[in-house]
């Protein structure tokens, strides 16, 4: 444990001491209480600080707890969360706050399994459970999040990279942009066509979005023609609204005579896993109008296992690693930080844990299965520019956080991470076969 000595563990090195301890030490029942029993002792962790080691034996619980959960021994695992819920704290350190939303997700799950409310209730952040998803104080903590953690910025940039590189010199260009959010990617990619040499005549932006989004893109599309109005820049925005995003026909995106076309889907495809038939709907209709590129950006990560104990655990690497960064980049007292927590990757959290069959729709996947997935189309990467690394790199040396943030390559797929735990990957496609 030498390495360890004098300097912060970071999250991922807690957990990962957490789940040495946990695969060395065993749990015997005596007298109906729970212990703990291990041959050596925790004298391999003496050179721990005491806070450290708090945070060791916490995660350690937790596993514990989930182990437990998967045995469908609930009785013993809420005895655990209960120790858990001793410490855990959703405005604590990084590991307190990702071992509270674990704790409510298994307990969700107990409650899920048993039909019974658990012993266990932990406390919630006042009002946010309730708050609107798509309201404006939820858009500003996404762009807050936006403005403080590199990942949607990097890949944002390398996406937009990506498709200038790709439609060259092209007057009319059509970009579908599969589940637009904010789009303030499409200002820089409309500055990017008025600053190049050859005239842009036509930017078309095909916006695809469910009913329950329409007020959202609206208001998206509004800020974006004016956004084009001031660059003098020929635009048109069309908003392609679906009672469901899977249910797209290749007419329905109009393409016209003489448009090169991009197509940009920014972790929407992972949300489709659990309904295959309708993933595959989408490719196939994106297949027939032959965009010049398709944009990918997703979660790296495999959030799929059918193994509960193995789908846990690739939870809580993952979002420890995102956790870590959250309280490497934004403040303990920022609202923006705890909204992000309390509401979005708590609910995801919940869902990866607690939900299953189609009720689980949080199935992220690595990258080498979306190229399996890919070539059944006929499809084939496209390798990054390296003008877009480039520039990924001095965009990233603007955070504060460069250091602890990694670009790699994965193939010719460019793949962001923290401390060296992946997070976030981007791929660009083309099909070049038809079917």
């Amino acid at each position: 444990m030498a390495d360890f000595v004098d300097r912060n563990l970071s999250t991922e090195e807690i957990i990962k001491m957490a789940a040495e301890m946990f695969i060395t030490f065993s749990t015997q029942e005596i007298d109906g209480c729970t212990v703990l029993t291990h041959p050596y002792g925790y004298s391999a962790f003496t050179s721990l600080t005491i806070d450290e080691m708090r945070e060791v034996d916490l995660v350690f619980q937790l596993l514990i707890a989930a182990e437990k959960v998967g045995w469908k021994q609930f009785e013993t695992a809420s005895k655990f969360l209960t120790r858990c819920g001793w410490v855990a704290s959703d405005c604590g350190t990084a590991v307190e706050r990702l071992v509270y939303y674990l704790c409510e997700a298994l307990q969700k799950r107990i409650e899920n399994e048993t039909g019974i409310p658990g012993p266990v209730k932990l406390e919630k952040l006042e009002g946010l459970k309730n708050e609107n998803p798509l309201a404006m104080g939820t858009n500003l903590t996404f762009l807050a999040c936006h403005q403080a953690l590199p990942f949607s910025q990097l890949l944002q940039l390398c996406g937009i990279q990506a498709i200038i590189d790709q439609i060259g010199t092209s007057s009319k260009v059509h970009l579908i942009d599969i589940h637009i959010r904010s789009g303030v990617q499409w200002t820089a990619m409309m500055q990017a066509l008025v600053e190049r040499k050859s005239p842009i005549t036509l930017l078309k932006l095909t916006a695809v979005a469910t009913f329950s989004d329409v007020q959202k893109v609206v208001e998206t599309g509004k800020r974006l023609e004016s956004f084009a109005k001031g660059l003098r820049l020929p635009f048109l925005f069309k908003v392609l609204m679906l009672s469901d995003i899977t249910e797209v026909k290749q007419e329905q995106f109009e393409v016209r005579h003489g448009e090169v076309v991009a197509v940009y889907c920014q972790t929407i495809l992972r949300t489709m896993v659990s309904r295959p038939q309708r993933l595959e709907n989408l490719m196939r209709s994106i297949q027939k109008i032959n965009p010049l590129v398709i944009v990918v950006g997703e979660v790296e990560a495999n959030h799929n296992s059918n193994s509960f104990v193995n789908r846990f655990t690739e939870a809580l690497f993952f979002y420890g690693a995102l956790f870590d960064c959250l309280e490497a980049c934004m403040s303990r007292d920022d609202p923006h930080r705890a909204i992000v927590e309390g509401v979005h990757i708590a609910d995801g959290l919940q869902n990866l844990v607690a939900a299953e069959g189609d009720e689980r729709t949080n199935r992220s996947v690595y990258l080498n299965t979306w190229r399996i997935f890919f070539t059944r189309f006929g499809m084939v990467e496209i390798e990054l520019s390296d003008l877009c690394v480039v520039q990924a790199n001095l965009l990233l040396q603007q955070f504060s956080c460069a250091s602890s943030c990694t670009l790699e390559n994965n193939g010719k797929c460019l793949v962001v991470g923290w401390k060296g735990t992946p997070l976030h990957s981007l791929s660009t496609w083309r099909f070049v076969q038809e079917r």
